[in-house]
């Protein structure tokens, strides 16, 4: 091979890809120059490639101290392969729907190097190969038009920044007229595609010419901030930061600013809410929408009589209490008292405080009465922890509301109510403003309707405040339980996450090495230096404490759970980790950067009410297809069939955000926690994961971090105006 200082380009066809990163379009892959049979390492930013493409790079050689020699790239270019060795392999790449390995390798065989110009111009002809017929040449020659057209969507859009998984989506949403479309207005990708900001959507207006000014550019300025300040869990925000925030973002005059926020206003695109201290706020209109429902349902609710029917409560506690043979507390006495009582109701309290013994006993005295209960939690595994607390039949929120794919809306609504006497929603403080109203509609007026949930954990992931809100408007009973019935003795766990509760920075046991780890203390602290190091010995406390000394799955039954997603113990990198440590399998599927196996834990990204599955949900990759480019998913003992756009709403879980936690309940918990996590060094956020361990906990890092973080009680403030309709200081229009 010449020195490295002869070689400033290289030409070949990308074999394999090692790693890569979505966000930046960071790659390390093997690369198999032109004319050799070895491959060779290359690193640096490949946006949008793919395994079999032709890659032309320009660059130099430099060798990593542990991974030796490899070619860092300064600029690259990519080509489709002309070379036989390289349509095979691109064919093979699964890019292509309804091509597998052996098919790619029978069309290349008999066409050579004219194949791709055969698929693209003359696609009768694919019949010549053994086991083409003529629909199957049709489907092919289909798949290869969309392929082409992300292609070159993917070459018009990498310049960009913009990711794979992004341009896939793209395609879907606006079909073969994208370019088109976005040359036609560029912002309407920042409203259309789910993670293209308008940063991205402005570098390419700039690049066409479009004016700084323009009201094009500053109305889908104004809407991307709020947007933004939504997916922060704003559902409005004061129309004159609004203006600043973004004339600021803008570097716009701010009297042009607000001229565009009153043309958004008069378009209906933005909702204006006059208050009745004279301020002015902004919201969109489904969260305008939705709090004006939720207002509308819980006076309507307060409103009606109950049709439970006549009910002794103090001898119905009496029995319950025979029936679980344990006399209640009086926190617990009083709950099932307001539960009975009252048309709305809210229990909060954290581990181990006994509301499950609570929903038990009126679950019981319920059904004694023969009344109809409904039972439903935001996530799957809520619910099915709700089943078996109760005794009961629970199910999902989106499920118990029917959503109709056909109408793209829930079938239970204020016209068709829930046919229900009582109805208890645990984990309530995942309810965002958009679920809560559908649910508060849904609400028949003569039935009883229970929150439950705690308080000290994060907010809902979706934008609101919604039991915060409830609780604050004064007119709900609450019970708060603050007596912790399981003694810490029984459970650490229950213990600490008090003792973060309070304020308290009391240590766990600290270990210095995987080693040390102790199998019977169930809340333990393994010290970290930095994020290599805290990354290293999350798998290793996988692969030798969890799976080896406690015998417990470290993919099914284990969960990583990581303050941020960026970083070498963020989740991403994480995930990358652990797939190719924990996951022996070699055949997958390449979707975007992600390549899926067979055995791979998933998370659901966002709802998909066609399938029924909602963000949050986890699965196991149960079946890798290959020939038509789909996969099987297993959730909950549901089997699910997901092609290469569905896919697009999946990512990894071996590693999942905190938030993304919510709702859960796993076996075994285990928390990177270091400084460099300081932005997300929050009470309520440790609060919430070490929450989500049943058996074990353990958390890798800097002792320090853990301090930090539960001294850290000041969690943002989330703008909403939910408590401020049901208060009634909003103007009426």
């Amino acid at each position: 091979m010449p020195s490295s200082a002869q070689i400033d380009s290289l030409t070949g066809v990308l074999e394999r890809i090692k790693y890569s990163n979505e966000e930046d379009g960071y790659l390390i892959g093997e690369l198999r120059p032109e004319d050799q049979s070895q491959t060779v390492i290359i690193v640096g930013k490949f946006p949008g490639i793919q395994c079999g493409e032709t890659l032309r790079i320009q660059g130099s050689w430099t060798n990593h101290p542990a991974h030796g020699r490899q070619f860092k790239a300064s600029a690259f270019k990519s080509e489709l392969p002309a070379s036989v060795y390289g349509i095979r392999k691109y064919l093979g790449s699964g890019l292509v729907k309804g091509v597998s390995k052996g098919l790619a390798n029978r069309i290349v065989k008999r066409f050579g190097e004219k194949t791709l110009k055969v698929i693209s111009e003359e696609s009768a002809r694919l019949q010549e190969v053994e086991g083409i017929g003529s629909q199957r040449a049709k489907s092919i020659k289909r798949a290869w038009e969309e392929q082409s057209h992300i292609r070159d969507l993917s070459l018009f859009l990498n310049q960009y920044g913009v990711t794979p998984s992004q341009i896939v989506k793209i395609h879907k949403e606006y079909g073969f007229t994208a370019i088109d479309l976005i040359n036609e207005n560029p912002y309407r990708l920042a409203r259309d595609i789910a993670g293209i900001g308008f940063k991205t959507c402005d570098r390419m207006a700039i690049n066409m010419g479009l004016a700084n000014d323009g009201p094009r550019r500053v109305e889908a300025g104004i809407l991307y901030a709020l947007q933004n300040l939504q997916d922060e869990g704003h559902t409005a925000y004061p129309a004159k930061d609004l203006v600043a925030l973004s004339a600021e973002s803008l570097e716009t005059d701010r009297e042009v600013t607000r001229n565009c926020l009153v043309g958004l206003f008069e378009k209906s695109e933005l909702r204006r809410v006059d208050l009745e201290d004279g301020s002015v706020y902004s919201q969109l209109p489904y969260n305008s929408f939705a709090e004006e429902k939720i207002e509308y349902s819980a006076n309507r609710l307060l409103g009606c009589k109950s049709s439970l029917p006549p009910i002794r409560i103090e001898k119905a506690i009496e029995w319950a209490e025979e029936k679980a043979g344990i006399a209640f507390a009086d926190q617990q006495k009083e709950a099932i008292r307001n539960a009975l009582e009252n048309k709305l109701f809210v229990l909060t309290g954290g581990p181990g405080t006994g509301k499950t013994t609570i929903l038990r006993a009126i679950v019981s005295i319920l059904k004694a009465k023969k009344s109809r209960i409904l039972l439903a939690a935001p996530t799957g595994r809520a619910a099915q922890r709700l089943a078996e607390t109760t005794g009961g039949f629970a199910q999902t929120i989106h499920r118990l509301l029917k959503y109709d794919p056909a109408k793209s809306s829930f079938t239970m609504n204020e016209s068709k109510p829930l046919g229900a006497d009582v109805i208890i929603i645990d984990e309530a403080s995942m309810l965002d403003g958009r679920l809560a109203s559908c649910l508060f509609q849904a609400t028949p007026s003569d039935a009883h309707l229970i929150l439950v949930g705690d308080t000290d954990q994060l907010p809902s992931v979706g934008a609101g405040n919604v039991l915060g809100d409830l609780i604050q408007w004064g007119q709900i009973p609450v019970t708060r339980l603050n007596v912790v019935f399981r003694q810490s003795k029984q459970s650490s766990i229950v213990y600490y996450a008090h003792s973060v509760n309070s304020g308290e920075p009391s240590m766990p046991t600290v270990a210095e090495n995987v080693a040390s780890l102790d199998t019977a203390k169930d809340f333990q602290f393994l010290v970290s230096k930095d994020q290599e190091d805290c990354s290293r010995k999350v798998l290793a406390t996988l692969q030798q404490f969890v799976e080896k000394r406690l015998g417990i799955d470290p993919i099914k039954e284990t969960q990583v759970l990581a303050p941020m997603h960026r970083g070498a113990a963020g989740v991403g990198q994480l995930n990358a980790l652990l797939q190719s440590e924990l996951n022996s399998e070699t055949d997958g599927l390449q979707v975007g950067y992600i390549r899926y196996k067979k055995g791979d834990k998933v998370i659901q990204t966002r709802n998909n009410y066609d399938k029924g599955v909602f963000n949050g949900d986890v699965g196991i990759v149960s079946l890798i297809n290959r020939i038509d480019g789909s996969m099987e998913i297993e959730f909950d003992n549901e089997r699910l069939t997901y092609d290469m756009s569905d896919m697009l709403d999946l990512s990894l879980a071996y590693s999942v955000s905190i938030h993304k936690s919510q709702g859960s309940e796993y076996p075994v918990v285990v928390i990177p926690l270091l400084k460099a996590h300081f932005m997300m060094l929050q009470r309520n956020l440790i609060y919430t994961a070490i929450t989500r361990g049943k058996k074990k906990v353990i958390l890798i890092g800097d002792p320090a971090a853990y301090a930090m973080a539960v001294r850290n009680s000041d969690s943002k403030a989330r703008c909403t105006l939910l408590k401020k309709r049901l208060l009634g200081s909003v103007k009426e229009d």
